[in-house]
């Protein structure tokens, strides 16, 4: 098994054949991935080694004191934390050679083609239709709250392929190029005036067969290991102390000091604690991942994050007062990406709302957490063995 030392050695040696002063970025990036220090976890070829995933932190560390551009994970995040995985244990040798090489330098933008807007938290009773003519599916249906739809090249889809049989067994799971004919992508303007979500159309868009991710029929269980990894991504992200949410409060707690009352210290120690609880337990979970793949934990991290975020912003509000509720662009924009701890304190509150809903309502996940983390009954439901194509709608 590879040492952190032979790592250290083959980091210094990227650094020393390519100097990330005089080195273009992408070339740079190109060439640590080749090199297998992309994700130290994955294997030869694919921008690993094989060795195990702590190890990735030796890379890190030495490319951050050398100075060398990252992939800007947050740019890319859907296809780091929910592509990626999902591809290397389903895809072809042929489509994760294709795929994860572009991806993981940020050459190709992800999205996620899964909720509709009959299908949210039921996500097994989707509509869109993938129907087989040769060698190609022919797929038409609607997708919502797609974020980076606009600017990806590239989503992961699920569709129904078989409606003779109960929701969760007639799904299969597609890679489809947000290029083609027949996609549509119309913005969703949000409460916080940008629109960083999307709504698609899909209208006769044709998917090569080639561009299947697993079995006919196993779109639910190929689409598990991507939503298991997205509530991992969101809810066990990597951050210092004090990252996130809760620096921005304790920023200005400590410079205003004529904002402070007793209530609202009380209430700052209370969050500060639980959120470094909360960032230590994401490292937690994320030292588990190095033994196998992520699991329903998952949720309960993702359950947290969302119940921070929303605390948090609020304190925030509260302690600014009147300057907690202003905020300088209400304005239409389309970006790329969310930055909670760039932006104005109302910003944050506003778009921390939707921390509950993205990656799996709080709802959802609570279900989650009960029956597969804490082994409770499970809800009665009645439409297990119900064909798709009789369910009430």
């Amino acid at each position: 098994m590879i040492s952190a030392d032979e790592l250290r050695r083959r980091t210094r040696d990227l650094l020393a054949a390519h100097p990330p002063a005089s080195t273009d970025r992408l070339e740079f990036l190109r060439a640590r991935f080749d090199a297998g220090l992309a994700w130290v976890h994955y294997p030869e070829g694919l921008g690993g080694l094989g060795a195990p995933r702590s190890l990735q932190a030796v890379v890190d560390a030495e490319l951050e004191a050398a100075g060398a551009p990252d992939n800007d994970p947050r740019r890319i995040g859907i296809g780091l934390g929910m592509a990626a995985p999902t591809i290397l244990k389903y895809g072809t040798e042929e489509q994760k050679r294709r795929f994860l090489r572009p991806l993981w330098v940020g050459e190709e933008v992800w999205c996620q083609l899964f909720s509709e807007p009959g299908a949210g938290s039921d996500l097994a009773a989707l509509g869109t239709r993938a129907v087989r003519e040769g060698d190609h599916w022919v797929v038409n249906g609607q997708k919502v709250w797609t974020s980076s739809a606009h600017v990806a090249r590239w989503a992961i889809l699920i569709a129904r392929t078989d409606p003779d049989v109960p929701k969760h067994r007639g799904i299969t799971y597609f890679v489809c190029d947000m290029t083609d004919p027949g996609v549509e992508v119309r913005p969703l303007r949000q409460i916080t005036g940008e629109a960083e979500f999307n709504e698609v159309f899909l209208t006769d868009v044709r998917i090569p067969d080639a561009r299947r991710l697993g079995e006919v029929g196993d779109g639910w269980k190929v689409a598990q290991t991507t939503l298991n990894n997205e509530r991992v991504a969101i809810g066990g992200m990597r951050l210092p102390r004090e990252g996130g949410m809760i620096g921005p409060v304790s920023k200005t707690w400590r410079e205003r000091p004529e904002l402070r009352t007793h209530d609202l210290h009380q209430r700052l120690l209370k969050l500060w604690v639980e959120a470094e609880v909360s960032r230590l337990t994401a490292e937690r979970l994320r030292q588990q991942l190095v033994a196998g793949q992520p699991g329903p934990e998952g949720a309960g991290m993702k359950l947290a994050f969302a119940r921070l975020n929303q605390e948090i912003s609020g304190l925030e509000v509260e302690l600014l007062g009147e300057e907690g509720l202003l905020y300088d662009d209400w304005t239409m924009r389309r970006p790329e990406l969310v930055d909670f701890t760039g932006r104005e304190a109302g910003y944050r509150y506003l778009r921390s709302k939707g921390n509950s809903i993205e990656g799996g309502t709080t709802e959802v996940l609570l279900n989650i957490v009960a029956e597969r983390v804490l082994g409770l009954p499970a809800e009665p439901r009645t439409d297990k063995d119900v064909a798709w194509k009789d369910l009430a709608r």
